[in-house]
């Protein structure tokens, strides 16, 4: 740098600086003034500083760290508050949303109409009953005001019966009351239909005819074939031949009584030699248990009628078709006549 003398200085001008190029200084000038300019440039961010009550805890000289704290508040995402009266407040809607049902509740319940107490529909807690007179559903009403149920109201009375006094209707009518015990799932009514006849008879029954092979198959081709019949025919009844045989007996006792026993016992051998199919419609048989012949007829002749089909039938002979030597079927044959009107 260049020195100026006193004479300069006394005439009252200030003589010009000049800087060395190996200084730093305008460098450093021009940096701070293109910072300066860049800096007006950008849009400067708002900052909000939250005033709060100075905690004894606190000292003057955190002032500064408040002040950066509080900015990092403003910048994260406010988190609501828990509101502790919510739930009460869910709760008193929901139950303002339920229906109110007084102590003596009519019914239409199929166009029959009834008259209960509440404490009645609401005995067993796990039945349709007490859910749709909890007061969490809907029930439609009639033009009277009752409360209509779409079922049908002939056998709703022995299902109050039971509700109020545990009784148990009459043997004729178990069946469909047990039908409408499992619409409205009643558990206890049901175990106690259940252990009554007739359908405990129903269940013995049934054991003995998981048995018999193909058995509902078989009863299905019985009123096809006669319904097939019948209309070819123009007739008021078909008739079919049915053979029903509990075990292989296709010998003449008194010729090989060793071979006149159950079908297990023989050996493959001489199983095949009495394989065939009798000339018949429909064929049952055979099976392993104490119930005869005569108690598969009753079930095939019980069943038919529960479809509405009146079956008769009667023994018209044994098949008589020629198996080796002096062997024969010996399967008995049997006739059913199927009335239709």
């Amino acid at each position: 740098m260049q020195q100026y003398g006193s004479d300069e200085a006394s005439n009252g001008e200030r003589p010009p600086v000049s800087f060395n190029i190996s200084s730093p200084l305008p460098v450093a000038t021009s940096r701070v003034r293109r910072f300066a300019q860049e800096r007006r440039a950008l849009p400067q961010p708002r900052v909000m500083v939250v005033f709060s009550a100075a905690s004894e805890t606190d000292k003057p000289g955190d002032a500064m760290s408040s002040l950066d704290s509080a900015e990092d508040d403003f910048r994260k995402p406010a988190t609501p508050a828990p509101n502790l009266n919510l739930g009460k407040s869910l709760r008193s809607t929901l139950n303002a949303s339920e229906e109110e049902f007084p102590e003596v509740i009519p019914l239409n319940v199929g166009g029959t109409n009834f008259t209960t107490r509440l404490s009645t529909l609401r005995r067993y807690d796990d039945t349709m009953l007490a859910a749709m007179f909890s007061g969490r559903h809907h029930i439609p009403r009639d033009a009277e005001g009752r409360f209509f149920i779409d079922r049908d109201g002939a056998y709703f009375g022995d299902i109050l019966n039971f509700l109020r006094e545990g009784e148990l209707p009459q043997r004729d009518r178990v069946r469909a009351v047990h039908r409408e015990a499992q619409y409205y799932a009643i558990g206890p009514l049901l175990d106690s239909l259940e252990d009554a006849q007739p359908l405990t008879g129903e269940r013995v029954r049934q054991s003995f005819l998981d048995l018999m092979p193909y058995y509902k198959d078989n009863l299905e081709r019985i009123v096809e074939i006669a319904k097939l019949r019948a209309m070819q025919r123009k007739a008021r009844f078909a008739k079919l031949k049915i053979c029903v045989y509990k075990e292989e007996m296709p010998i003449t006792p008194y010729e090989r009584p060793l071979f006149n026993s159950l079908r297990f016992e023989r050996t493959e051998s001489e199983a095949k030699l009495f394989e065939h199919h009798c000339e018949v419609d429909v064929s049952f048989g055979p099976w392993e248990a104490v119930a005869d012949v005569y108690d598969l007829l009753h079930c095939i002749v019980s069943d038919l009628a529960e479809r509405g089909i009146t079956a008769d039938q009667q023994c018209i002979g044994v098949c008589d078709k020629h198996l080796i030597n002096h062997y024969y079927c010996k399967r008995p044959i049997y006739e059913f006549k199927i009335t239709w009107w």
